[in-house]
């Protein structure tokens, strides 16, 4: 049986998750509050819905992309939810970075309607995800991810199976610590190289050839160095959310994070500074203003 996919959220992640879905010769029906972002996913050959429920009822697997916990529960339990098409076959894959206790509700309440939840949040921004180079975290009901692979297969350059669900939640909390203080070290390297009088883009590229490597840098640091921060892979005000859900979990395990703390503090600085929408390497501009630059 072919695969038919379903979007709910057609933002910076949903579109390019639609585009590769599309690409691949899926089905993929499509919804999203932005009327122009429905426009385009539909001038690319998808199926643009009127509500989230009818993504429900024209889809296998769901791929939920979500940028806050209000568009989550006006999508699957407002008027025209997808809690109202739900059925026994119904998957949902939550791919967005949300607290454990919103995923297990989400989970709860749907399975009342006999539909399967995955806890799948993927790694990765924006700019990465419209080249399929994501990482994906899903946790779960086994036979669910099986009947889910191929089109998390289609939108992620790597997907894992972590086990239970909630497993791909703790993960990405994990890989967000990393990805916060990555971010804040490649602006303070970049910063550093522009004060010592160093060309930033041969730095990059002799630095990246080396341990001091990272995906941040790679990914980011160009950026920083152009000081350019439109068309955001991840804005400075939505990341706010991920560093408050990092900061909930670890204090709930009780785990010591300095270094994620203090850059922590860089990125909320970038929202005090009039970045909000700008993607979050605009956290360099803090430091460059630090630096007198």
């Amino acid at each position: 049986m072919t695969v038919r996919a379903g979007l709910i959220g057609l933002g910076i992640m949903g579109s390019a998750y639609a585009e590769h879905l599309l690409s691949a010769g899926f089905a993929t029906t499509g919804f999203d509050v932005a009327p122009e972002a429905l426009g385009t996913f539909a001038s690319r050959g998808g199926a643009a819905a009127r509500t989230p429920g009818e993504v429900a009822a024209s889809s296998d697997v769901i791929v939920s992309a979500l940028a806050s916990t209000d568009a989550l529960e006006a999508a699957f339990f407002g008027r025209g939810g997808v809690a109202e098409a739900a059925h026994s076959g119904t998957i949902v894959v939550e791919a967005s970075t949300f607290s454990l206790s919103v995923k297990e509700r989400l989970r709860e309440r749907l399975a009342a309607r006999g539909a399967r939840v995955l806890d799948a949040p993927v790694s990765g921004t924006g700019t990465q995800a419209r080249v399929r180079d994501l990482a994906i975290y899903a946790s779960g009901d086994r036979s669910a991810y099986d009947t889910a692979l191929p089109v998390l297969d289609a939108i992620a350059r790597a997907v894992r199976y972590v086990g239970p669900f909630g497993n791909g939640s703790k993960l990405k909390y994990v890989a967000n610590l990393l990805v916060t203080i990555h971010n804040v070290s490649t602006a303070e390297a970049i910063v550093l190289a522009q004060k010592a009088g160093l060309d930033l883009h041969a730095m990059l590229e002799v630095i990246g050839a080396g341990a001091g490597s990272s995906r941040m840098l790679e990914v980011r640091g160009p950026r920083m160095a152009d000081c350019e921060y439109d068309d955001p892979g991840m804005k400075v005000d939505v990341y706010q959310k991920d560093l408050a859900i990092i900061e909930e979990f670890a204090n709930a395990v009780g785990a010591p994070t300095p270094l994620f703390s203090q850059s922590a503090l860089i990125h909320r600085a970038a929202l005090a500074q009039g970045h909000a929408k700008d993607d979050t390497a605009s956290v360099a501009e803090v430091l460059r203003t630090m630096a007198g630059l």
